[in-house]
């Protein structure tokens, strides 16, 4: 069963300049969402603007995504089963797409991926991919 929980997220909007030159956290997981955007997720989001040199910088708590962890093979096995799209071709990251009919992303890691899904579509992901 796919158990998705609320990802403790900061969205942080700046000038690409000022997102290529951050220093993030430790622990922190940095989804670059636009090239203006990111998505911080961290256990403890509380400063992760700070890493940002960027007076209008818009810096805000994301409280509208959950997430769940996945060893990287099951991972693939649900992805080549429920998605059309090619997410082979993303080698790690951030990578965005539809699975079993939602929008979601997923950040590849070596050995696992995370599944970010808005809101509004978790109950229907869960219940599709479980």
């Amino acid at each position: 069963m796919l158990a998705l929980e609320r990802l403790s997220a900061t969205r942080i909007a700046a000038s690409r300049a000022a997102l290529d030159a951050a220093r993030w956290p430790a622990g922190t997981l940095v989804l670059r969402t636009a090239p203006d955007e990111v998505v911080v997720i961290a256990p403890d989001a509380g400063g992760v603007g700070d890493a940002v040199a960027d007076a209008h910088a818009i810096v805000e708590p994301e409280t509208g995504l959950f997430g769940a962890w996945m060893p990287r093979a099951e991972a693939a096995r649900r992805l080549d089963r429920h998605s059309a799209w090619d997410w082979r071709r993303h080698d790690g990251g951030l990578a965005q797409g539809a699975v079993a009919g939602l929008p979601l992303a997923i950040w590849l890691g070596a050995d696992r991926v995370l599944w970010v899904v808005p809101e509004p579509f978790a109950a229907d992901f869960q219940a599709r991919l479980s």
